[in-house]
């Protein structure tokens, strides 16, 4: 099966983005916990700058990875940016020094959290910043319509939600343009449960909701359930293709749906260089469904 190379953000916008479709997610150049500075920071950087010369084209980060860690990393790796670069952040959240996650999702805290990535990434506008659905799920549409009014300020070029379920992804689409969708999902993971808003949803209706509507969905944590839960087809498939079982996770995304972006992310250039490799493997439609 062949598989579609490049993928376009908010296609009927005046400003669309055109992208690689295998990204990078930065998560994991932080310290333990997500939280701190790498242990290897030369290494961090390299793999930045070689995701660049391999072509990605896109970077998925937070101001609260770290704390500011990742978006400083970028920074200093790459700045000033490739002019395809696309640098996609997130709002919404924020860590305690305890490690925590907490909510950050008023309207002032997304404002704070918008400036401080302009002023981490050195940037004069966000091009893609999802707003992550957590705490309080009243809190939402507040949140989405302090990110849609930084979007007219200028602050912010496209508009993406996380973490959402069907509902809070249908109450977006009334709200506003919805440029991305970035969920959790993956072979081995493809429900998520949201505690604090008491849902449970099918990462597949999400799906079938942005195949519908032309959104990328672009899955989080991957890797991470796949690896973890070792489903034997992959392994099987890995062994057929001589690859690790994270290229087949991979490639399995890639040929899923042409309107996913996946964004693997590991602190190792070796994985790393890997995982790009994942874009290489052709998968079979038997293969599909098998795996299916």
């Amino acid at each position: 099966m062949n598989i579609q190379k490049t993928i376009t953000i908010a296609s009927g916008s005046k400003s669309p983005l055109v992208v690689n479709r295998l990204g990078y997610g930065t998560m994991r150049l932080t310290g333990e916990g997500i939280y701190g500075e790498p242990p290897n920071r030369p290494e961090a950087l390299q793999i930045l700058k070689r995701a660049v010369e391999f072509g990605v084209n896109f970077l998925d980060t937070a101001d609260y990875y770290g704390e500011d860690v990742t978006n400083r990393l970028i920074a200093e790796a790459l700045y000033p940016y490739p002019a395809d670069l696309v640098i996609c952040t997130k709002v919404g959240g924020a860590r305690k020094p305890d490690k925590s996650w907490i909510p950050f999702n008023k309207p002032e805290n997304l404002r704070t959290s918008i400036e401080n990535n302009l002023r981490t990434l050195k940037i004069e506008q966000v091009t893609l910043v999802h707003f992550r659905a957590m705490g309080d799920p009243t809190s939402f549409e507040a949140g989405l319509e302090a990110m849609f009014k930084m979007q007219e300020e200028g602050k912010i070029l496209h508009v993406g939600v996380s973490n959402v379920s069907v509902k809070n992804l249908e109450t977006a689409l009334k709200m506003g343009s919805i440029a991305t969708v970035e969920n959790m999902y993956g072979h081995a993971q493809r429900t998520s449960v949201n505690q604090a808003y008491g849902e449970t949803h099918g990462g597949g209706e999400v799906l079938e909701i942005c195949e519908r509507m032309g959104i990328p969905l672009i899955p989080f944590f991957s890797l991470v359930h796949g690896i973890a839960k070792k489903d034997r087809r992959i392994a099987e498939l890995a062994q057929k293709y001589s690859v690790s079982e994270a290229q087949v996770n991979i490639a399995w995304l890639l040929h899923k749906s042409q309107w996913i972006l996946p964004i693997p992310g590991t602190s190792s250039l070796k994985h790393f260089e890997e995982n790009l490799k994942a874009a290489d493997i052709a998968l079979s439609e038997e293969d599909m469904r098998y795996l299916e």
